[in-house]
């Protein structure tokens, strides 16, 4: 047994690192103040008002990590972006019942505080609550010696949106006449990266290598697509009558959580094309069309269920947003015992 006094930094955590982070990050979550933030960081706890103007306001909140996309961030030393798909994966979430994004905590986990590392992502943390159009209210930093090896790191958060409860987008709302469109996804997103992550151990690709316009690794670590800024408007016109976030399970099992029953949707494969990394992830792993589509968004991060008689306005606004969007299908009526996804040619 030592006689010499243990201190923390002696276990392995770093009380002044996690406090220099702090101040560093102070001012990305600043920059990302709106109308209800209460208090800045350092607090037990954020605080949030809520907005005025709502007869029968309802908060949602949405919650997700960012699976082993961190593995392929940490091999590529890329960790500017990672923040945002932390966001994305919990903003669309909130964004697809008709809410507005209010605010998101995060939480960073690692073995062994790396403060610019850190810094770096929280900075893409910020960056995603301003495309989403939240407050990064606050979070928190956890360094456990022994948990994460090396300089692993793991993140997870929540976002927490509002909406008028007559404004809700519940599958009530669909009818079986609805025209489907499909909103560009900006690569896989922050889904089936154990499966890529396999499909490069086995074929041992070169992350350097051309991949379309840009290189595999680029395309690989591409930020998860953030739709609150395009479809809100559209939302708040009526125009929308149900939205899909196409994350794990693909088309396949996404699209049927915001269908009735008596809906299936008929996908057009033709409709669009499989972006080249789809088609290299598809080609290296002998993917079967099936599987590809129930693991992947291959190209279509975001469905819309759209009256018939508003395709031509919502997709020339869309357009107007910056987004690329397309009618990959539509809706017809079905039992409850037929698939509620098909694809045809």
């Amino acid at each position: 047994m030592t006689n010499d006094s243990l201190t923390y930094r002696d276990a392995g955590v770093d009380i002044d690192a996690g406090t220099d982070l702090i101040e560093r990050i102070k001012p990305f979550a600043a920059a990302t103040h709106r109308t209800g933030v209460l208090a800045g960081l350092g607090g037990f706890g954020g605080l949030f008002a809520l907005p005025t103007g709502f007869s029968e306001p309802v908060l949602v909140a949405g919650t997700d990590g960012v699976g082993t996309k961190l593995k392929l961030a940490l091999q590529l030393n890329r960790h500017d972006s990672i923040g945002i798909d932390l966001v994305a994966m919990c903003a669309n979430d909130v964004l697809v019942t008709g809410a507005k994004p209010l605010f998101f905590l995060d939480y960073y986990a690692t073995g062994r505080l790396d403060v610019e590392v850190a810094t770096t992502v929280i900075a893409g943390i910020a960056a995603g609550c301003q495309q989403a159009g939240c407050a990064l209210l606050g979070g928190e930093t956890a360094e456990m010696p022994g948990m994460y090896s090396g300089d692993e790191y793991d993140l997870a958060g929540f976002c927490v949106g509002i909406v008028e409860k007559s404004a809700l987008l519940t599958p009530d709302r669909v009818q079986s006449t609805d025209v489907l469109i499909a909103i560009a996804a900006s690569g896989p997103h922050s889904n089936g990266y154990s499966l890529i992550r396999k499909i490069l151990a086995v074929s041992g690709a070169d992350l350097a290598q051309p991949c379309g316009e840009t290189s595999l690794g680029d395309a690989l670590i591409a930020p998860t697509r953030i739709y609150a800024q395009a479809l809100l408007p559209l939302m708040r016109d009526g125009l929308i009558h149900a939205a899909a976030h196409i994350t794990g399970g693909g088309i396949t099992d996404n699209l049927p959580r915001v269908l009735p029953s008596h809906c299936q949707a008929v996908i057009q494969r033709s409709s669009w094309s499989l972006p080249p990394v789809f088609a290299w992830l598809q080609q290296q792993g002998r993917i079967s069309d099936a599987e590809l589509l129930r693991t992947f968004n291959c190209g279509a991060g975001m469905l819309l269920c759209v009256a018939n008689t508003d395709v031509d306005v919502v997709c020339a606004q869309l357009a107007q947003a910056g987004e690329q969007a397309w009618v990959i299908g539509r809706l017809q009526p079905a039992s409850d015992a037929a698939p509620q996804v098909i694809y045809c040619a």
